[in-house]
C-alpha cells in the first residue's frame, strides 16, 4: 500500500529542526503539522518519557480541529478521536509485548485508512510501519534549560 502525502515540510521535504523553549512552542509545532496533515499520514513520535510527545499530540489534535481532551493511550495502546476534520488514531505502543498484538488492534485499518496516525515508541513496531512516514524526534538537553527541546521532523 502506497503512502499518500503526509505533511508539507520546510525546504521541500528535507528535515526541519526546531528549538522549542516551552511546552507552548512544542504544542504550536504540533498544531501547525495537524493543520497540514492529510489522510493516510503516519507520524512516528520518538522521545524519552516527559520529552513532550503528549504536548505535541495535543497541539496536533488542535490543528485537526479536535476539541475533546487528548492524553496518552499508555494503557489502552490506541485512542481514537473522530470529531476533527480527519480521524486521529493515537498509538502508544510502549507496552506492546508482542508485535502480533497490533493485529488485534486493527492497526492496518488505521495506518492505511483515511485518518491520521500518531505512533509513540515506533521502534517497538518498526516492522509494521508503512514504507513512508513522518518522523518527529523530541530531544531534551537539560543543560539548556528544563523546557528546552530540539525537535526534528523528517520524512522517511
Amino acid at each position: 500500500m502506497e503512502r499518500r502525502k503526509a505533511v508539507r515540510l520546510a525546504a521541500g521535504g528535507e528535515a526541519f529542526v526546531m528549538e522549542s523553549l516551552s511546552p507552548q512552542d512544542t504544542w504550536e509545532l504540533g498544531k501547525r503539522l495537524g493543520k497540514e496533515a492529510e489522510p493516510g499520514c503516519v507520524i512516528c513520535l520518538d522521545g524519552d518519557l516527559g520529552a513532550g510527545k503528549t504536548v505535541f499530540t495535543q497541539g496536533f489534535a488542535a490543528g485537526l480541529g479536535i476539541r475533546e481532551p487528548v492524553n496518552s493511550p499508555t494503557f489502552t495502546i490506541l485512542k481514537e478521536y473522530e470529531d476533527g476534520r480527519l480521524p486521529l488514531y493515537h498509538f502508544d505502543v510502549y507496552r506492546i509485548g508482542d508485535i502480533s498484538e497490533m493485529d488485534e488492534i486493527g492497526y492496518e485499518d488505521c495506518f492505511y485508512g483515511d485518518g491520521v496516525c500518531l505512533v509513540e515508541w515506533p521502534s517497538r513496531i518498526e516492522k509494521l510501519l508503512p514504507k513512508h512516514y513522518v518522523s518527529v524526534s523530541i530531544e531534551q538537553a537539560p543543560e539548556k534549560g528544563f523546557d528546552y527541546r530540539k525537535i526534528t521532523v523528517e520524512e522517511r
